[in-house]
C-alpha cells in the first residue's frame, strides 16, 4: 500500500473506516438491557435503549418514583438533553447509568478510534508553530533587495490580503446560504449544544487587534496563540529585510533550513493521514452512521461552490479590470500549471512550473515573477483560506447544532486569512492550519476527522485556486509597476 499515491491511500484509509464504522452501527449500534443490580444507592431498576440517534435512560427509586431521560442530538424538546455529557449536569444518576451499563459496543470502540486517531491530530498541532514561523520568515526573507523592493512588496502583499479576504467572504456567504452542516447530521457523541454569549462586534475586533500585539512573544509560541505568532513573525522579518548586511543572511540561511526540516517533518506526519483518517472517520460512522454524509455532501457543494465563484468569476474581473487582460487568454497560458496543481495538490511543487507559464507563456517579466511568486507560494492562499472558513463553518454547524453568531463568523474570518498566510505550499497543510482556527472558535479539533474524508478532493480544487490567485497576482503587479514612473537617481522633481 506504500507504494501507492497518498491521495489513494487516504481514500483506501477513508472507505475501510467508513464500512468499519458502519457495520458497528448497523450490527453492534443498538443496547437495549434493564438493570437490576449494581445501581446507585437508592435505584431498584433501571433500563438503557441507546443508539446512534437516541438514547432511553429510565430509573425507577426505592419509593417506586420513576425518571425517563432522553439524549437526542436533534431534540429541541423540553427536559431532554442533545448530548450525554449535557445529561452529567442535568441528571448524574442517568448519567452514571449510562456510562456504567448503557453505552453500545459501537460507540465503545467508536471512542477508541476517536483517541486513538487522535494521536495524529496531536502531531499536527505540534508542526502547526515551528511550521509557520519557518514558512513565513524564509518566504519574506527570500524577497531580497533592489530598488523598488518596497513598492512591489506593498502592492503585492496588497492583492494577496483583499482577494484572500475575498475568498473567505465568498466561504462565508456559501456556507450560510448551503448550511451544509444543518441537512441532517447530529453532533457528534458528547457535542455540546450551547455557544455562549457573544461578545459585541467591537470587543471581538479589538482582542484581535490585542491578539496581534504579543506581551511576551516567547509566551505566545508557548501558549500557543497562533496570532500573535503570526504578526510577531511577519514583523520580524520585515525588520530583518531592513536591517540588511550579515544579519538578514544569516537570519535567512536559517530560516531555510528550518523550514526544510519542518516540511520533510510535515510531509512524513501527513502519510500517517490515512490511519489518522481511518480511525476518525471510523469515530464518527460507528457514532452517528452514514447521516454525517448526507452533510457532508451538502459540504463538498459549499465549497466548490465558494471556490468555483472565487476562481471563475472575482479573480478573472481583478485580471480584466486591474491587469488589463484577457482572463480567458491568461488562464489557457496558465492551464500547464494550473492543471499540475490540481494534479498534485502542491503549491510548492507547482512553483517551478508556475514561473515558468507566467513568464514564457503569459509574457509576464522575470523581475515581477521572481518577486511574486515565491512569496504566494508561502502566504496567498485564497482557496485555502475560503476552504477553512467553510469548513470550520460546517464542523460549527454541527458541532452547537446552529449558525456561529456573526461575531464568531468575524473571528473566523480573521483568523482564517491569518493561518491561510502560514499555511505551507505541500498538500493537506491546510489540516494543520485548520486547528489554529478551531481553536480560536473552541471547536474540538476532533471533529476534523469528518472534513479528512474528503479533503484529498477539496485539496486538489484549493490549490489549484491557490496558484491561480498567485498567477493573477503576477498579471496585476505586472500591470502596476509598468503604470509607475521610474525616476532616476539624478531626476529632480
Amino acid at each position: 500500500m506504500r507504494h501507492l499515491a497518498l491521495h489513494w491511500q487516504i481514500l483506501i484509509g477513508m472507505v475501510v473506516g467508513t464500512l468499519l464504522g458502519v457495520g458497528l452501527n448497523l450490527f453492534a449500534g443498538m443496547r437495549h438491557v434493564t438493570i437490576r443490580e449494581g445501581l446507585p444507592s437508592g435505584i431498584t431498576m433501571a433500563s438503557v435503549i441507546d443508539t446512534s440517534a437516541r438514547t432511553e435512560i429510565r430509573y425507577t427509586r426505592v419509593d417506586g418514583q420513576e425518571t425517563l431521560r432522553v439524549v437526542d442530538p436533534l431534540t429541541r424538546a423540553a427536559g431532554e438533553v442533545t448530548a450525554v455529557d449535557a445529561l452529567a449536569k442535568l441528571d448524574p444518576i442517568a448519567h452514571e447509568i449510562y456510562q456504567a451499563h448503557g453505552v453500545s459496543l459501537a460507540k465503545r470502540l467508536g471512542l477508541w478510534c476517536k483517541r486513538i486517531g487522535g494521536l495524529f491530530l496531536r502531531l499536527l498541532q505540534m508542526v502547526a508553530v515551528p511550521l509557520i514561523v519557518t514558512s513565513l520568515v524564509s518566504g519574506i526573507l527570500g524577497l531580497g533587495g533592489g530598488e523598488g523592493v518596497g513598492r512591489m512588496f506593498r502592492r503585492t502583499l496588497t492583492y494577496y490580503v483583499i482577494t484572500s479576504m475575498l475568498a473567505i467572504c465568498t466561504g462565508l456567504l456559501m456556507v450560510n446560504l448551503v448550511r451544509p452542516g444543518l441537512r441532517g447530521a447530529a453532533p457528534p457523541l458528547g457535542a455540546e449544544n450551547a455557544t455562549g454569549h457573544a461578545a459585541s462586534l467591537g470587543d471581538v475586533l479589538f482582542s484581535q487587534i490585542e491578539a496581534l500585539i504579543p506581551n511576551n512573544p516567547l509566551g505566545a509560541l508557548v501558549a500557543p496563540d497562533f496570532l500573535s505568532i503570526i504578526a510577531f513573525t511577519i514583523l520580524f522579518s520585515l525588520f530583518t529585510l531592513r536591517v540588511g548586511g550579515t544579519v538578514l543572511e544569516r537570519v535567512r540561511e536559517a530560516a531555510s533550513v528550518g523550514f526544510e526540516v519542518m516540511m520533510a517533518m510535515t510531509t512524513a506526519i501527513i502519510h500517517l493521514a490515512p490511519i489518522g483518517v481511518f480511525f476518525l472517520i471510523a469515530y464518527v460512522t460507528a457514532t452517528q452512521g452514514v447521516t454525517v454524509f448526507k452533510a457532508l455532501a451538502w459540504y463538498v457543494l459549499a465549497v466548490s461552490l465558494g471556490l468555483g465563484i472565487h476562481a471563475c468569476i472575482t479573480l478573472p474581473l481583478i485580471v480584466r479590470f486591474f491587469a488589463k487582460r484577457s482572463p480567458l487568454e491568461f488562464a489557457r497560458a496558465m492551464s500547464p500549471a494550473l492543471l499540475t496543481a490540481f494534479s498534485s495538490a502542491s503549491s510548492n511543487g507547482t512553483l517551478p512550473l508556475t514561473m515558468s507559464s507566467v513568464e514564457q507563456r503569459a509574457g509576464v517579466s522575470n523581475r515581477t515573477g521572481s518577486f511574486v511568486l515565491p512569496l504566494g507560494a508561502t502566504i496567498n492562499m485564497d482557496g485555502t483560506a475560503l476552504y477553512e472558513a467553510v469548513a470550520v463553518l460546517f464542523i460549527a454547524q454541527m458541532h452547537h447544532g446552529q449558525n456561529l453568531p456573526f461575531s464568531q463568523q468575524i473571528i473566523v474570518a480573521f483568523t482564517a486569512l491569518l493561518a491561510s498566510v502560514g499555511a505551507a505550499g505541500i498538500p493537506h497543510a491546510g489540516l494543520v492550519m485548520m486547528v489554529i482556527i478551531l481553536q480560536a472558535v473552541n471547536l474540538p479539533v476532533e471533529l476534523q476527522g469528518v472534513i479528512l474524508a474528503v479533503d484529498r478532493v477539496l485539496d486538489m480544487a484549493r490549490t489549484t485556486v491557490n496558484v491561480w490567485s498567485d498567477a493573477c497576482g503576477c498579471a496585476v503587479v505586472e500591470s502596476l509597476e509598468s503604470a509607475t514612473p521610474v525616476v532616476h537617481p539624478n531626476s529632480h522633481a
